[in-house]
């Protein structure tokens, strides 16, 4: 009995751990063991809606893709400080499942700039508003408000299992976009010659 016991417990954790190894070197991405060419291609998903996603997704795997990548729209999901809506063309997790039953690897681009030609850079206008802000630098409001909103989305996909070392899709996460032509004038970062 024991014996059957023990192997239940094995087969258990491995179905629970269901994990994908993600490393690199200088060379490639390593994927379990292998090394991954991803060829790319983003999908905004406000911009369209969500039955237009699973056609959307398979168009771009039958194009060649095996990663989506997407930004986060911020200001999109809490147009209101602490009022958030992942309704409609804004559920992301389920943007997210959508493209990972299609068997494609993500690239999640959580902000909180984005740029994508989209109003603001994703900032919501509230925190515009806010005393004392002042964005993408290590100001406590700006870095307090970030962290909210980039710990939600993490948690959320972490919730659902997405990312890698949970067994799913989410390859890449990237926080902040586009920074290196505001990093001199607004970092209060040492820099060594």
């Amino acid at each position: 009995m024991t014996g059957k016991i023990s192997i239940l417990v094995l087969l258990s954790l491995v179905a629970i751990c269901n994990c994908i190894k993600v490393t690199y070197d200088s060379r490639s991405f390593i994927i379990d063991g292998q090394r991954k060419l991803f060829i790319s291609g983003s999908i905004h998903y406000p911009r369209s809606t969500p039955q237009m996603w699973p056609d959307l997704i398979k168009k771009a795997k039958a194009g060649g893709l095996n990663t989506i990548e997407t930004y986060v729209f911020w200001n999109a999901h809490e147009p209101q400080r602490r009022q958030y809506n992942f309704t409609g063309n804004l559920d992301l997790m389920r943007f997210l499942k959508t493209v990972r039953d299609e068997g494609l690897y993500i690239i999640l681009r959580i902000g909180p700039y984005v740029c994508a030609e989209w109003n603001f850079g994703g900032f919501p206008v509230w925190l515009h508003n806010m005393d004392g802000v002042k964005f993408r630098t290590a100001n406590a409001v700006f870095m307090n408000e970030m962290q909210n909103f980039t710990t939600l989305i993490v948690d959320m996909a972490k919730k659902e299992k997405l990312f890698a070392r949970q067994g799913g899709p989410i390859i890449i996460s990237q926080i902040e976009n586009e920074f290196g032509n505001v990093e001199d004038p607004y970092c209060s970062f040492s820099k060594v010659a």
